[in-house]
């Protein structure tokens, strides 16, 4: 094993010196914070993001999450004209979200939208870290309640992958009232039998836990994802107590009775087929 780690970890020095120098290759690497490995971006991509020596999950920008799901061509986007406000007026929050805006080519956190998974339609929804940690403000709420309640009056599967930090303190109390708006709009929508398909991938932390991510009819997760509502180190020194091993992981969370299974990138779209035609998701709404 140490002899494995020093090889690692020679790569990787390596290929900083390579950088310094300007002699790296056009291929940029990412190094996998699970074994240490340096992947370039043609094997991530060719493996759905997942590192290919140890099966660790890389976070997915939600267009290409929700493009690796969906039938090819039946995704249509629904009020990506919704943007963020200021109503705190606090300080940088309208040049952090031009700046994120600029470099994620999207308006806010999240994305929603109708298509078709197996033929099936779907309403669907994808968060992206990328966007100030998928935090939870008044835009990803209103996305998402919008999506919910467009789900209930067509009679829609509801799937939504979650990933967030939390709340969005930018926004104040304005973000903390999205946790009551979504579980409540996902509660009407359970009321008139709805199916919610919640998928939670790493991390799912925050308010976003202690709302409509957790409130799903089926519950998956991604391999290893981190899911709570605080996280791991926060807990340990509030109870001065050492947690369990792998506290919080998705495993852990199934285990547990959180979860109903945990599911490979790779096995997650044939996944979802097979939940919706358990589910008779299948018949009306299916292409004949």
């Amino acid at each position: 094993m140490a002899g494995i780690l020093a090889q690692r970890r020679n790569k990787l020095l390596a290929l900083k010196k390579m950088r310094e120098q300007g002699t790296a290759p056009e291929v940029e690497a990412r190094v996998c914070p699970a074994c240490g490995r340096a992947l370039s971006d043609d094997e991530l991509a060719g493996n759905q993001s997942v590192c290919p020596y140890c099966g660790h999950h890389f976070p997915l920008p939600a267009r290409e999450r929700i493009k690796m799901i969906v039938d090819d061509g039946q995704f249509r986007e629904l009020d990506a004209s919704l943007v963020s406000t200021d109503p705190l007026d606090f300080p940088g929050y309208p040049e952090k979200l031009a700046g994120l805006h600029a470099k994620t080519r999207q308006s806010d956190a999240i994305v929603t939208g109708l298509a078709k998974i197996g033929g099936v339609r779907v309403a669907i929804a994808a968060m992206d870290t990328r966007f100030l940690m998928a935090s939870m403000g008044a835009v990803v709420g209103e996305r998402l309640a919008r999506l919910i309640e467009r789900a209930s009056r067509s009679h829609l599967p509801l799937i939504v992958f979650s990933a967030s930090g939390g709340a969005r303190m930018q926004e104040g109390i304005v973000s903390l009232m999205q946790m009551a708006k979504t579980s409540a709009a996902i509660r009407r929508f359970s009321d008139k039998g709805g199916l919610y398909i919640s998928v939670l991938t790493h991390p799912t932390t925050g308010g976003v836990t202690a709302s409509f991510a957790s409130l799903g009819d089926i519950m998956l997760a991604e391999p290893g994802a981190l899911i709570g509502f605080a996280g791991p180190r926060v807990i340990e020194q509030t109870i001065g107590e050492k947690l369990p091993e792998g506290f919080q992981s998705a495993e852990f969370q199934l285990e547990h009775g959180f979860l109903d299974a945990v599911v490979p990138r790779a096995r997650m779209r044939s996944t979802l087929i097979r939940v919706l035609a358990l589910h008779g998701k299948g018949g009306v709404n299916r292409d004949r």
